[in-house]
């Protein structure tokens, strides 16, 4: 079994999500082999993996969409096999592309998706939280691409939902658009919301997520906060200056420094830990403050390739 979670006031609670040892296959192909995890509530839980890699079917199991060959599943405390019914009105769910009528209408849509909600939110609210309003008696195949990815965003909280799964947040909309939606998921995490998050933007994890975990033919590979993905790894950092000082073979002794290559006047300084500060200090003894002085951190993305050996495909 796997843990209980601890609240504020220190008592023990269930995670909304556990997932315990879920296989999936169709026909001879193996979709999950052995998955399990665990997701807290009011957290922000991302899952990243590349094409195949099982994690679509496992959020489809999780929701009620699919009925798992093993394993155990419980969301809010219900099992989503054979009490789907009362999930549906608990947990929320991003639509996909082309899953509306085209002749529907925004408002239209919203009403329609709010009758069958137990807890429904006003749709004018809804218009409002994700900039709808002008789309309001619009068609939905006269909409853009990003009007259609927030429509569908609108669309998973008419039930005011105690968890919600987001599958490719941010497809389709523009860099400003993006910040603006990161910017709703934060807000809605801090009304209440737990959000599951299936994205293959690494950028996108590393600022939204609290925890991820990667899934690479059907088993999480590896869980934890997007720093701590990439701390467990040891990932350099790489710090960049340019200097006319013929000689820096100083710098190589520094503890935390791994390499130190030039190309003319410009300089690589591979390290761990504090090798910006190391750096700077050592730099400036020496009598030397390069002006362009800079670091390049490891992300997500270089811990997803260690990890799975291989780049995500969307």
């Amino acid at each position: 079994m796997l843990g209980l979670g601890v609240n504020s006031e220190g008592w023990f609670m269930a995670p909304v999500i556990t997932v315990e040892h879920l296989q999936k296959s169709y026909g001879h192909m193996v979709a999950v082999e052995d998955l399990s995890f665990e997701v807290e509530e009011g957290e922000i839980f991302g899952i990243l993996g590349p094409n195949g890699a099982g994690k679509t079917t496992t959020v489809e199991c999780v929701q009620g969409l699919r009925r798992a060959d093993n394993g155990r599943i419980r969301v809010l405390g219900l099992d989503p096999t054979t009490e789907v019914a009362e999930l549906r009105q608990r947990i929320g769910a991003q639509l996909q592309d082309s899953a509306l009528p085209g002749r529907l209408k925004v408002a239209e849509s919203l009403e329609l998706f709010a009758a069958f909600a137990r807890n429904r939110v006003d749709s004018d609210q809804l218009l409002t939280r994700w900039k709808l309003q002008e789309q309001r008696d619009q068609a939905f195949d006269t909409l853009s691409g990003g009007q259609r990815q927030r429509l569908f965003l609108a669309l998973a909280f008419v039930n005011s939902p105690e968890l919600v799964f987001l599958d490719e947040l941010t497809q389709g909309l523009d860099p400003q658009a993006r910040r603006a939606t990161w910017d709703l998921i934060r807000e809605i995490r801090r009304d209440g919301t737990t959000v599951v998050l299936v994205t293959h933007f690494m950028d996108e994890a590393e600022q939204l997520c609290d925890r991820v975990a990667v899934v690479d033919d059907g088993r999480v590979i590896a869980i934890d906060t997007p720093q701590g993905l990439i701390d467990g790894l040891g990932l350099s950092s790489v710090v960049r200056f340019t200097t006319s000082e013929p000689d820096l073979g100083w710098l190589e002794k520094l503890d935390v420094v791994e390499s130190l290559t030039r190309n003319g006047e410009t300089i690589e300084v591979r390290g761990t830990g504090p090798v910006l500060a190391l750096v700077a200090s050592e730099l400036v003894a020496h009598g030397i403050a390069p002006l362009d002085l800079r670091i390049d951190r490891p992300t997500v993305e270089d811990a997803f390739l260690v990890l799975t050996g291989r780049r995500m495909r969307g």
